[in-house]
């Protein structure tokens, strides 16, 4: 039978590993022999982001030291499990791995001089996480993507900021977010995609003036919005389902 190893000494398992990857760690002697650190599942020396995650979630009070660390994985875990204090210098850090996680860490009245940052990704997630009162700041980002986070979470009143915005995506959210008696500013927009978003959002008289539509999605739109009287024009629309929508609703209001 296999012998058990004598009280106090290394199992196989740490032996091998104090020969290898432990060989010189500073917390071989002390974290290894109590579980604080193992061998090929818990170890900050490793280059797998799941073991050097484990390590730091067991030792959180080890974070702040590696938040200078020369592997960016490491300070990008690091900032997870630091205190704030120690993680503002990496604000600035070269890698917009560890930059992302700055910014989901942060207090979001902290995230102001990170709005231009050169990734867009980490400029995604100021955009996501930034006080309302800064969005401002970034409405003319040159990615659609944030500019369309920004859209989706400004105030309404100030919403009539973006209707001019270049990507269509980022005006179908304005023209799905305005109160209905702002949405005249979209009413003739170029995309009949936002064109159809104002029709089935608009007042009854703005409405009644999207019946008049070059596409027929858009006078589709229109009809549930628009006052029944002006529906007559569309008993004999070109687009079957723009008829059968139109005579439906002058058939009930008949009723």
């Amino acid at each position: 039978m296999p012998r058990e190893p004598a009280p106090g000494s290394a199992s196989p398992r740490a032996g091998a590993a104090l020969a290898g990857l432990c060989d010189g760690c500073a917390y071989a002697d002390s974290f290894l022999s109590t579980g604080r650190c193992v061998p090929g599942d818990v170890c900050i020396r490793a280059h797998s982001g799941r073991q050097i995650d484990r390590f730091m979630r067991v030792n959180r009070a080890e974070a702040p030291k590696f938040v200078h660390d020369l592997f960016w994985e490491r300070r990008a875990i690091a900032v997870r499990y630091a205190p704030l204090e120690a993680i503002g210098h990496l604000k600035r850090d070269p890698d917009e791995v560890v930059r992302r996680n700055v910014v989901l860490k942060l207090p979001e009245d902290a995230l102001v001089d990170m709005i231009a940052d050169p990734d867009r990704e980490v400029r995604q997630s100021v955009a996501a996480r930034l006080p309302v009162a800064l969005l401002p700041r970034l409405m003319h980002d040159p990615d659609y993507l944030i500019r369309a986070t920004v859209a989706r979470r400004l105030p309404a009143r100030l919403l009539t900021r973006m209707a001019a915005d270049p990507e269509r995506e980022v005006r179908k959210i304005v023209a799905g977010r305005l109160p209905p008696f702002a949405l005249e500013c979209l009413a003739t927009d170029d995309a009949p995609e936002v064109r159809a978003v104002v029709a089935e959002r608009a007042l009854p008289p703005l409405a009644a003036r999207l019946l008049d539509d070059p596409e027929w999605w858009v006078r589709l739109a229109a009809v549930d919005t628009a006052p029944v009287g002006a529906l007559e024009a569309l008993r004999d629309d070109p687009e079957p389902d723009v008829r059968a929508a139109a005579r439906a609703r002058l058939s009930a209001g008949d009723a």
